[in-house]
């Protein structure tokens, strides 16, 4: 798998973690499930894990946010209300939300059998263009192997799990991570990118979509939808859900970096969370004790976010692979020759 730095490429000033991706921040696990599958089944999971414990017993401040709301995520309001999230994080393809819904449902209950209600968090994108979206090919068991497959260290990226059927900038898209360092703590991001036309592409201030403007366009009848995105930060720093709030807003910047203007018809939403601060289900204390970070450190975190949400979109185009899908539809990965020197 080739990412972005491969190319002699490093955006940003912060210094990466070990493994650029959102695993950085401890106790973060990531796993996939790709299906690929006759001519027109193009589509996945991706699950994101917080950290390895029962997250109903021990649930983690939380925040979302929505830069443009021509999407279907599930569980998003009372996270808003609350300020944390109780199940794993699923993202898929759009008409399978429900699926994948249910199946986090599933996935609880077999650790807390006493569970009457749970807000089961998953975000999607549209990966109709390359998959037969209608026939809805995600089922429970899919989404249950992607997270008992949910681990550390480094992530795949490209067209794998939710990224497998998307496009980014009329290229391939995917899924792409990074992360940055800031202080003591890790920021990390991880984008399912399906968003942007062709001309918007910026890479590090060049604009590299009008150089490639007619260059490798996807092949059909009709051009891609407008799409989607969707970004999951997480830190290891000690945020409230205010504070997470204020860096799920800055992650539009870092989409921005590359491009984005939020079309009117892209799904852009994010979810923030922190691994500290940590809710007891069964706690009886009548005052959590809550850990805060210094506001004047928060500047460090914020430019972390917009660093690792830019670069996250960049390693999404340079891992995907050109993928044929539905109905002949082709979708070609962005020529790696065209950001060299």
């Amino acid at each position: 798998m080739v990412r972005f730095r491969d190319l002699g490429l490093n955006p940003g000033t912060l210094p990466a973690g070990p493994a650029n991706a959102i695993t950085d921040v401890p106790g973060v696990r990531v796993g996939h499930v790709t299906l690929i599958s006759g001519a027109d089944v193009r589509t996945g999971v991706t699950a994101i894990l917080p950290h390895g414990y029962n997250l109903f017993r021990h649930k983690v401040p939380a925040a979302v946010h929505t830069l443009n709301g021509f999407g279907k995520p599930i569980g998003f309001e009372q996270v808003r209300e609350l300020g944390r999230i109780e199940t794993p994080i699923v993202l898929t393809s759009t008409l399978c939300a429900p699926r994948a819904a249910d199946a986090l449902i599933t996935y609880m209950l077999r650790d807390n059998p006493e569970l009457q209600s749970v807000n089961p968090l998953v975000g999607e994108c549209n990966d109709a263009f390359l998959n037969d979206i209608q026939g809805r090919h995600i089922s429970e068991a899919q989404v249950l192997d992607a997270l008992d497959a949910a681990a550390g260290g480094p992530v795949a990226e490209g067209s794998v799990g939710a990224g497998t059927g998307t496009a980014c900038y009329g290229f391939k898209g995917g899924i792409g991570t990074a992360s940055r360092r800031s202080g003591d703590y890790t920021v990390g991001a991880l984008v399912q990118t399906n968003f942007g036309t062709r001309p918007e592409l910026r890479i590090m201030g060049a604009p590299v979509g009008q150089r490639l403007a007619d260059v490798l366009l996807p092949q059909s009848q009709s051009q891609p939808p407008a799409g989607s995105v969707m970004v999951v930060l997480a830190t290891d720093a000690p945020l409230t859900a205010l504070e997470l709030g204020r860096l799920a807003r800055r992650a539009g910047h870092g989409l921005a970096r590359t491009g984005s203007v939020m079309q009117h018809g892209s799904g852009e939403f994010v979810i923030a969370f922190s691994t500290q601060n940590q809710y007891a289900y069964s706690s009886l204390q009548p005052v959590d004790t809550v850990h805060r970070l210094n506001d004047t450190l928060l500047d460090g975190l914020f430019v972390a976010v917009v660093e690792s949400v830019e670069e996250a979109v960049y390693n999404a185009l340079i891992a995907a692979t050109t993928l044929h899908g539905r109905g002949g539809h082709v979708l070609y990965a962005l020529p790696h020759e065209s950001l060299r020197g």
